[in-house]
């Protein structure tokens, strides 16, 4: 074929593929023609659908190309650093987005999802075990986001009192607990549930109150709110108050 016959047969393939995400949006598209279409913004005269096969063939999908690093990226033949470029800005915008859309935003049922969406984002390929803490405003307006605990998790590692005090310093009222599940199962295990219960009763006396913990799996998540398990913890505290007044 005639290279001229070649780039003009590209461009109408990359017409196509814009048209379709356009009028249809991004789930129409296959994860390659989405990594064919962000490669195009490096090279926009270039065919970029082998470029885009091999690196989805070569990292096992979508998600792996875009958390790549742009050496491990042009390692694939036809991917420079201009489309490397593309591949992590696009990445880079994604979570800033994502960030943005989180801070300030108030903690309601249901928010949980959109907390996944950003978490997982920053925490899906970590190898250990990560506690972030949420810290709300009195109208359950989110602060800020920091991490207080790594490695393995269990109710002797993570401490009550250092997360309370940084509440305390934050003049926070709420807290909405997150860490990962390195093996990619969410289930929260019985540590979790002592962990939970203990910052939900030390934030209690503190008059701050947990409203969820999060646990990140691969790709999904569990919600100790929506599981019942704040509620419940939150009750047992109201019980072992009352009785402790009574006396």
């Amino acid at each position: 074929m005639d290279p001229l016959d070649r780039i003009k047969r590209a461009e109408g393939h990359r017409g196509r593929l814009r048209e379709k995400f356009l009028e249809r949006g991004l789930g129409a598209l296959t994860d390659e023609e989405v990594l064919e279409l962000l490669l195009t913004l490096g090279t926009p005269r270039k065919d970029c659908k082998p470029m885009a096969r091999a690196a989805i063939q070569r990292f096992g999908g979508l998600r792996q190309v875009l958390e790549a690093s742009p050496a491990q990226l042009q390692q694939i033949d036809g991917i420079g650093p201009r489309n490397a470029l593309a591949v992590r800005l696009i990445h880079g915008v994604a979570r800033r987005f994502l960030e943005d859309r989180l801070e300030g935003m108030p903690y309601r049922f249901g928010s949980s999802r959109e907390v996944f969406d950003y978490l997982y984002h920053s925490m899906r390929d970590l190898k250990r075990e990560v506690f972030k803490v949420l810290f709300l405003n009195s109208q359950n307006r989110i602060l800020c986001l920091e991490d207080m605990f790594h490695g393995t998790l269990t109710a002797s590692t993570v401490y009550p009192r250092e997360v309370i005090q940084r509440a305390l310093e934050l003049h926070a009222a709420g807290l909405v607990l997150a860490h990962n599940h390195p093996s990619g199962d969410p289930k929260p295990s019985q540590d979790d549930l002592r962990i939970t219960r203990d910052l939900c009763w030390a934030g209690r006396i503190m008059a701050i109150r947990v409203l969820d913990h999060l646990i990140i799996g691969e790709g999904t998540y569990s919600s100790l709110a929506d599981l019942g398990h704040i509620q419940r913890f939150h009750d047992e505290y109201d019980g072992w108050h009352g009785r402790m007044h009574r006396r």
